[in-house]
């Protein structure tokens, strides 16, 4: 997506989407897991790139924080993802392949470097206790995953219609 009114637009649209969908997360520990900020960093890291995308993840994060449906731990777990999706898009471009593979960086960011910050800068921070941490790591990390695989799966279909539509 070339221009600038129209990566912000896109960054607009797609986070008020995300930010709409809010209600609809998944309670866990001291998280709540929410595919559609997943299925946002896809869409967004293929067509803007990674630094827009990593952005709306940010302000997706902390307006679901405002809004109280979202916790700190959104910041972590949405912008590693949509950070790796838009590098690995633009390196599939580059290479000439399709780009809607790149939606599967986004688990890998989510998942391992998110989770990673997460549990080891942010918990401590704001006072999660390591035996609360370690009580429920393997199920917080688990929903986690399952709802950045699932928020990928949307967005790889979305992605894919907009290229085969031939809008990117």
């Amino acid at each position: 997506m070339r221009g600038l009114e129209a990566k912000i637009a896109a960054v607009a649209v797609l986070s008020g989407l995300a930010i709409a969908l809010s209600p609809y997360h998944i309670p866990i520990g001291p998280t709540k897991a929410y595919p559609w900020q997943h299925m946002v960093n896809v869409i967004l890291g293929v067509t803007v790139g990674p630094i827009w995308a990593s952005i709306a993840a940010f302000l997706i994060g902390v307006i679901r924080m405002q809004l109280g449906v979202g916790t700190v731990f959104s910041i972590p777990g949405g912008i590693p993802g949509a950070l790796l999706v838009g590098i690995a898009a633009y390196l599939l471009r580059k290479a000439g392949k399709p780009v809607e593979h790149a939606a599967w960086a986004e688990p890998l960011g989510t998942a391992a470097i998110g989770f990673f910050l997460a549990v080891y800068l942010v918990a401590p921070l704001v006072g999660v206790k390591e035996e609360m941490l370690a009580a429920g790591l393997i199920p917080i990390w688990l929903v986690w995953f399952a709802s950045s695989i699932t928020g990928t799966v949307i967005g790889y279909a979305a992605v894919r219609a907009l290229r085969k539509g031939g809008i990117i």
